[in-house]
């Protein structure tokens, strides 16, 4: 449980490094958001299943890029902690691309009639 703590405490600390680059995001994000739901058929659909795409290979490149940017690899990965963070970063990255992506996915494709 403790690293489980650790964990959280850790991303808690970097976001707050790092807290106008999240804020800059949102507000993109928020204006992608509020750009694609006051456009007239928007194919929320389809664009769902592109972005679902896009999400998917940002999540498994993070999970082969993440060791080697911290100067680790998988090979050194031997308690399921740093499995668990492992996935869980990735999949943070994967959920951040569906967001963006999603809108912009749904935006560009073909109105619906």
């Amino acid at each position: 449980m403790y690293e489980i703590w650790l964990a959280l405490n850790i991303v808690w600390e970097t976001v707050l490094t790092v807290w106008p680059a999240v804020l800059q995001g949102a507000l993109v994000w928020l204006a992608l958001m509020v750009l694609a739901l006051r456009r007239r058929g928007v194919d929320w659909r389809g664009g769902f299943k592109l972005a679902l795409g896009a999400a998917v290979a940002v999540g498994i490149a993070g999970v082969l890029w993440l060791p080697g940017a911290t100067r680790s690899s998988l090979g050194e990965m031997a308690y399921w902690v740093d499995w668990a963070n492992l996935l869980a970063i990735a999949a943070g990255f994967g959920a951040v691309a569906l967001a963006f992506a999603w809108p912009l996915a749904a935006l560009t494709r073909r109105p619906r009639h």
